[in-house]
C-alpha cells in the first residue's frame, strides 16, 4: 500500500504543477475478422471480442458488454485501492460486482426501448479493520473521482467520422 500511496502522491504533485501531463488521447482500434469476431488493439494490448451464438457470433471471446462491465468494475476497484492507500485504510479484500439489465430487443430493433442498459448496479464488498466511516469516506471519494463511473452516469460527447474506401485490388 505504501508504494501505491507514494505513486499517487507523486502523480498528484506532478499534475498539480503541470496539468498538461495528465491530459491525452487514448486510441483503441477494432478490426472485424471472421464472423462477428473483433480484434482490438490499444497500445501493446491485444484483446478479442465476439458475440453469442444465438446472435450470430461464435462465442470465442467475451462480448462487448463484458468489457464494459469489466471497465467499470476494475476502474472502481483500482480507485478504491488508491484511496485506501492514500488514507491508510487497511484492506484485507475488496470485490466489485457489476450488474446490468439489458434488453436484446433494443439491439435487434424489435423493442421501443433505447439500446444500452436499463440500470447498472454495483456492489462493493470490503473486508477491512478500519472503522466503517473511514471505509465509506474512502469509497465515496473514489466514486467521486472515478472516470468510468462518470462515463456510465453522465452523457459523453461522441462524434462519428466516416471514411469509405474502395476495395483494394490484389
Amino acid at each position: 500500500m505504501d508504494a501505491i500511496r507514494r505513486a499517487f502522491e507523486r502523480c498528484v504533485k506532478a499534475v498539480t504543477l503541470k496539468p498538461s501531463i495528465g491530459r491525452g488521447t487514448a486510441v483503441s482500434r477494432t478490426r472485424m475478422r471472421e464472423g462477428l469476431v473483433c480484434e482490438i488493439e490499444d497500445g501493446t494490448w491485444k484483446l478479442t471480442a465476439d458475440f453469442s451464438q444465438r446472435l450470430g457470433g461464435g462465442e470465442t471471446a467475451p462480448n462487448p458488454g463484458v468489457f464494459g462491465r469489466a471497465a467499470l468494475g476494475s476502474c472502481l476497484a483500482i480507485g478504491y485501492m488508491i484511496r485506501a492507500a492514500k488514507y491508510g485504510v487497511p484492506i484485507a479484500s475488496l470485490e466489485v460486482a457489476v450488474e446490468a439489465d439489458y434488453d436484446t430487443g433494443a439491439l435487434l430493433g424489435t423493442s421501443a426501448t433505447p439500446p444500452g442498459y436499463r440500470e447498472v448496479r454495483y456492489t462493493v464488498t470490503v473486508e477491512s479493520a478500519a472503522p466503517d466511516a473511514d471505509v465509506r469516506r474512502m469509497l465515496d471519494e473514489a466514486d467521486a473521482h472515478s472516470p468510468y463511473l462518470h462515463i456510465f452516469t453522465e452523457p459523453q460527447v461522441c462524434r462519428r467520422t466516416v471514411r469509405i474506401l474502395a476495395p483494394q485490388e490484389v
